[in-house]
């Protein structure tokens, strides 16, 4: 069943003539036919009494005009919330990625892009890495923001999606500074045979960052001794820890720079600790309307 041919049946209702309703829907007087009968196949039953003079209406077509006005009403209803939606949604610009990230890159760049927000809205979604690229490949964002390593592998089709590295970043030991600026932790003393555990402030298994150092630490031919005594899920929580002096976190140097430099936090071991990475923003190569496309370029010209 179409939508038009209520509309014809009501005109038809209306005007008592096929001739007339047929001028009024721009169609031909047989066309027009056509349409009524398909509603009448559609409905199982007559609408329209047989006959000449001017149209009269069965007892069915009675009773089902009153449905058939509802059924357009609320289909222009429909209509006309979609169409709001769909302007509304055209001057979003939404944004899945992790807590940190959202915490660290994607606040320096509504500082930087402000101009972008002025005609849209920026919606940020925290989710886990594997839980945002599934909001992505699902259509449910416009863009991911992702670490890139080779511990945790992103796939995602490069025919449908392409990708910008935005960022290279690392994850450092670090530890409470003492009065002389050292770390209060030394990670160098914990490679040696003997030696005491350093109390080690993980990130949950469930981060990517949390992957990442593991990867990291499996890996090293001189494994510190570590005793983990704090498993969170959140890096702002890790690092109020690590300011408190409860042991060593490896955290994201773009997090805790400021900190080393004015001597409140300190490296607490060589760089062969530091893990490498990248952060890369994606997004569907299609067509994704004017603010998103404009926040995209901005990004790309940073």
């Amino acid at each position: 069943m179409q939508s038009k041919w209520l509309e014809d049946f009501l005109l038809l209702a209306q005007e008592r003539s096929f001739t007339r309703a047929a001028e009024l829907r721009h169609v031909t007087h047989p066309a027009f036919g056509r349409r009524i009968r398909a509603l009448e196949a559609w409905a199982g039953t007559p609408l329209i009494e047989s006959g000449g003079g001017p149209v009269r209406l069965t007892p069915a077509g009675e009773a089902f005009r009153d449905t058939a006005e509802q059924m357009v009403r609320t289909l222009a209803q429909s209509h006309d919330e979609l169409q709001a939606v769909a302007g509304r949604q055209a001057h979003v610009i939404t944004l899945a990625t992790g807590r940190t990230l959202a915490r660290t890159i994607v606040a320096d760049w509504l500082a930087l892009h402000g101009s972008v927000l002025q005609a849209a809205q920026m919606r940020v979604i925290t989710r886990t890495l594997d839980e945002t690229v599934v909001m992505l490949q699902r259509g449910e964002v416009s863009f991911a923001l992702l670490y890139h390593h080779a511990a945790i592998a992103v796939r995602l089709d490069g025919r449908q999606f392409s990708h910008l590295t935005v960022m290279h970043d690392k994850l450092v030991p670090v530890a409470r500074a003492d009065a002389d600026g050292k770390a209060l932790f030394d990670l160098a003393q914990a490679m040696h045979a003997g030696a005491s555990p350093v109390p080690y402030l993980a990130f949950s298994h469930s981060m990517a960052l949390g992957r990442l150092v593991e990867d990291h630490l499996a890996r090293h031919p001189l494994m510190p001794r570590l005793r983990r005594c704090i498993d969170c899920d959140s890096a702002d929580a890790n690092y109020e820890y690590v300011l408190k002096g409860l042991g060593v976190a490896w955290m994201p140097w773009s997090m805790v720079q400021r900190d080393c430099r004015a001597g409140r936090l300190a490296i607490a071991g060589d760089s062969s600790l530091n893990v490498h990475f990248d952060v890369r923003l994606y997004r569907p190569k299609r067509h994704l309307g004017a603010a998103v496309e404009q926040f995209w370029s901005d990004i790309t010209r940073s």
